[in-house]
């Protein structure tokens, strides 16, 4: 009688353990479970306001490229074309009946009519919505050369890829605000840029002639070109390299791989 409780006893006891080794691993893969849960709404919600801070700075870029580009249209209109329309009149006011001097104003009037076709392409807002990054390049530097602001020249190398339209924005603003840099304050007389792809990898390397700058003391005082620049390479993970001395110029590399966001 006493074998058969002592038995008893033992089976109960080893159910116990038993149920209370199952609730703790219970216990465990719930734990888990809400740990994983919680990894999983933290990275989901990082993921959405990474998405919403690239929408935000994708707006902002947009606002900014129209901005400049309306100033462009203004000094444009006003020290290109209106020059043109100026020089124009007063070839015809003295041409005195003289052919040769009203064929003169013809042409001047023809290449103010062609200057003004230029400039439609940056008014039109779908030409550059569905222009390429080459494009887009090449005529931001066509205008500077009518400008007569400095000698550009634009090199592509390597078999262009396709990139989101979004990044090409944001890349395209980045090398919009150096240019803007260079002629505002470079003094320099020749821009060249290179286009380099590499498989699904474009280096793009942006260089001037002018009188340069101390990278490390414009980067401690938080220049706005600098950290608008660094912050939107950042952005679409691109990396960025300044490379500058005083009256040596300047050089810009941005490299940037192809990737899902």
């Amino acid at each position: 009688m006493f074998l058969i409780q002592d038995q008893d006893s033992g089976t109960l006891f080893i159910v116990l353990v038993a149920i209370t080794i199952l609730l703790l691993l219970l216990v465990v893969v719930v734990v888990l479970f809400s740990v994983f849960m919680k990894r999983k709404n933290s990275l989901l919600l990082e993921q959405e306001e990474a998405k919403q801070r690239f929408e935000r700075e994708i707006t902002e870029t947009q606002i900014e490229i129209r901005e400049e580009t309306l100033r462009n249209i203004s000094w444009e209109l006003h020290d290109n074309i209106g020059q043109l329309l100026t020089l124009a009149k007063i070839q015809t006011q003295n041409s005195g009946g003289s052919q040769q001097d009203l064929d003169e104003a013809v042409a001047t009037i023809g290449k103010g009519l062609t200057e003004i076709r230029a400039l439609s392409k940056l008014i039109n807002p779908e030409a550059l919505k569905n222009m390429s990054l080459p494009e887009a390049l090449n005529l931001e530097l066509e205008r500077f050369e009518r400008m007569a602001y400095l000698k550009p020249s634009l090199k592509i190398s390597g078999s262009p890829i396709e990139i989101d339209k979004k990044i090409e924005t944001i890349i395209f603003r980045i090398l919009q605000e150096f240019f803007t840099n260079t002629i505002k304050h470079s003094k320099a007389t020749h821009l060249d840029v290179h286009l380099n792809y590499r498989g699904d990898t474009v280096l793009i390397t942006v260089k001037d002639n002018g009188v340069g700058f101390d990278y490390e003391k414009a980067r401690a005082k938080n220049g706005i070109g600098l950290t608008n620049i660094e912050t939107r390479a950042k952005l679409i993970g691109a990396t960025i390299k300044y490379m500058s001395q005083v009256n040596e110029g300047t050089t810009l590399s941005l490299n940037y791989k192809t990737q899902s966001l």
